[in-house]
């Protein structure tokens, strides 16, 4: 599903971001990314999306490759994978419905099938009841469940969280990891990076930790 074969990437010339990263992910995995801030766990999620490229070694994601794959299929690929933010990125204006719909919306969806699947997703999270409030009126914890249900509406193979317990108190922190247990266990890949090591060690024995841009032993 996910292939990260030896890549560095560095933005400048006397520094990586990351040196010589490996890693795997299969279907069913949840695997924890931590490491502290400017460890390398937001680019690594980038070149899994394909936001960023790798300067040496390969990323293969759902049949893509990063050395080969056409701008005009990056948009293709991202609708294969679920992206959950720290900082949310709703969109403000818009309900949590419309929030969740509108990343259906972008790909031609409509009617009834999308009602159908924007609910579903909001019923997975526990918001339905929250479907017409906006961003603002809801908790930071709320606000988080609105940004999954959004990334997994387009039923993605994976959901790539970055920070996304970074923002919420650590009993909304919980429900949050709880929630993506169970979108995991219907089988959904979840790769969630974290600076917290002690919730990762609580939730799951399979991470993977980052110093300084290269893998290290937790």
């Amino acid at each position: 599903m996910v292939e990260i074969r030896n890549v560095k990437k560095s933005f400048r010339k006397d520094w990586y971001a990351l040196n010589d990263i490996s890693l795997s992910v299969d279907k069913g995995d949840f695997v924890f990314l931590t490491g502290p801030t400017g460890s390398g766990k937001s680019t690594l999620l980038r070149l899994i999306y394909m936001d960023i490229f790798p300067d040496e070694g390969e990323v293969a994601v759902a049949g893509f490759l990063s050395s080969t794959i056409k701008k005009h299929e990056i948009p293709l690929l991202r609708r294969r994978i679920g992206i959950i933010f720290q900082d949310f990125k709703l969109l403000r204006n818009k309900t949590v419905y419309e929030n969740v719909a509108f990343a259906l919306e972008v790909t031609g969806e409509s009617g009834r099938k999308m009602k159908e699947k924007v609910m579903k997703a909001l019923a997975l999270v526990g918001l339905s009841h929250k479907r017409n409030e906006f961003p603002y009126r809801i908790s930071g914890g709320e606000q988080q469940k609105a940004a999954i249900a959004r990334a997994l509406v387009r039923e993605p193979f994976i959901l790539l969280a970055d920070e996304p317990t970074g923002n919420i108190d650590p009993e909304g922190s919980m429900e949050i990891v709880r929630i993506l247990q169970d979108i995991n266990t219907s089988g959904t890949a979840i790769l969630m990076a974290t600076h917290d090591v002690e919730l990762a060690k609580r939730v799951s024995n399979n991470s993977v930790h980052l110093e300084e841009g290269r893998m290290v032993e937790g």
